[in-house]
């Protein structure tokens, strides 16, 4: 028989909050984290608006500026997330062979050097050429090698086994928006097969830069109702015009049960099920028929030996996109089919915007807080019904409701499709 795997710590650093109990309040307040762009001078850009993690440093994790001042933003918030969920989950109170300790993270690539490349570019044109010797000799001699490596999506893995000494198996997906909860799925899975006892696993993302705004601006993903941020993500609201990009990370320590109990462990919930299918049609696009979408939740909900009238809450990938969020609404209904307008649905990028890779894990959190307090999150900017998008979304304003069973999607560009179903702990 496979192990049971639950979740014993949480750590979590967003736009909303540095810690999950504030992130969570803010939630259930239908509080707002988006604003206009701060990191760079996004004023030229067609979006100007991002919800960004503000007022904090890797201080604040207890770490040595100097020693972290060339790694990567999304580095330093996967250290602080890590932090928080290990000493949190209290793993090492009772001893835990290193071997057996492993790290399953969801991070994107790392911070790069915009002001560098431009006077890479800059000394490389010659009238209607460019001239790569002089592009190769000006990066030579402006790139930093310490930032340059940064910029690898395995970095933040390496970095959080190191500062726990994890020496199990250690692994990074980049699976765009499905990220961090594919890793939370695959970590569950080792833990079940026996090829751990606990792993930290979770995602971190920033992709507020230049780059990052520019790429989405071009695939029209992006909101630019920038003269009124707070209102601007507004997931299956008939004026809808894209999401708000949004950075952080989040972190869960997974444990197996049996240890778990054996040391007295506070035990979030229980990591149930977990599906994973690839929708095989277009890079950007989703099924429009959501085929992988619906392939998902049913095999998350048969991984987890229940049925689809015993799920109380689903976190919708809801991105506040025109084609997500009606192929998402499609898919409820072919998952939940009778229940499905009598299954609340929110999706909390309404107030936090989107994390990109570190995004599912954080609403995988939610999902337990849900859990702990029956009391779900709203999708805030629900303000003008879409007749394509006419489920329960709990609209406005959170709701006290029993809620022991929660599904949370994930769907990421290129197809990618994850859900995980997580369930209060029952001994």
């Amino acid at each position: 028989m496979r192990k049971r795997v639950v979740v014993t710590g949480v750590g979590s650093i967003n736009p909303l909050g540095h810690d999950l109990e504030t992130v969570w309040t803010a939630l259930k307040e239908g509080r707002s984290g988006v604003g206009y762009t701060s990191i760079f001078d996004a004023s030229r850009f067609p979006t100007k608006i991002s919800a960004e993690v503000r007022d904090w440093d890797v201080t604040k994790a207890g770490r040595d500026l100097t020693q972290w001042k060339h790694r990567s933003r999304h580095t330093c918030f996967a250290a602080g997330a890590a932090i928080q969920a290990v000493e949190g989950s209290g793993i090492f109170d009772s001893p835990l062979d290193p071997t057996r300790l492993g790290v399953y993270l969801g991070a994107g690539e790392g911070s790069q050097d915009f002001e560098a490349f431009s006077r890479m570019i800059t000394a490389a044109i010659a009238g209607d050429e460019i001239d790569f010797a002089a592009f190769t000799k000006a990066g030579l001699d402006q790139l930093n090698p310490s930032t340059e490596i940064e910029q690898e999506p395995n970095m933040p893995a390496g970095y959080v086994a190191s500062l726990f000494d994890a020496q199990g198996p250690n692994t990074n997906c980049l699976t765009a928006c499905a990220a961090s909860s594919q890793a939370v799925g695959e970590a569950t899975e080792i833990i079940r097969r026996g090829d751990a006892d606990a792993m930290i696993a979770g995602g971190t993302h920033s992709m507020i830069h230049p780059f990052g705004v520019t790429g989405f601006n071009l695939l029209t993903a992006l909101s630019t109702n920038n003269d009124n941020p707070t209102k601007a993500s507004r997931p299956f609201d008939r004026l809808r015009d894209g999401f708000v990009l949004g950075e952080g990370a989040g972190m869960v320590v997974l444990e197996e049960l049996e240890r778990a109990k054996a040391r007295g462990a506070h035990i979030y919930g229980e990591i149930l099920g977990y599906g994973s299918t690839a929708d095989a049609y277009r890079i950007t696009d989703i099924h429009p028929e959501g085929r992988g979408a619906i392939a998902c939740m049913q095999m998350a909900i048969k991984d987890a030996g229940v049925n689809a009238s015993d799920i109380d809450y689903v976190n919708a990938h809801g991105t506040s996109t025109t084609v997500n969020d009606k192929v998402e609404t499609r898919s409820c209904k072919a998952v939940f089919g009778e229940l499905a307008m009598k299954t609340p649905v929110s999706s909390t990028k309404s107030m936090m915007g989107h994390l990109i890779a570190a995004a599912g894990v954080t609403e995988l959190m939610v999902c337990l807080m849900a859990i702990r307090d029956d009391v779900l999150p709203p999708t805030t900017n629900y303000e003008n019904p879409d007749p394509e998008c006419d489920l329960d979304y709990i609209p406005n304003e959170a709701r006290e409701v029993s809620c022991k069973l929660a599904l949370n999607n994930s769907f990421g560009f290129g197809g990618q499709n994850i859900t995980l179903v997580v369930g209060q702990f029952v001994a």
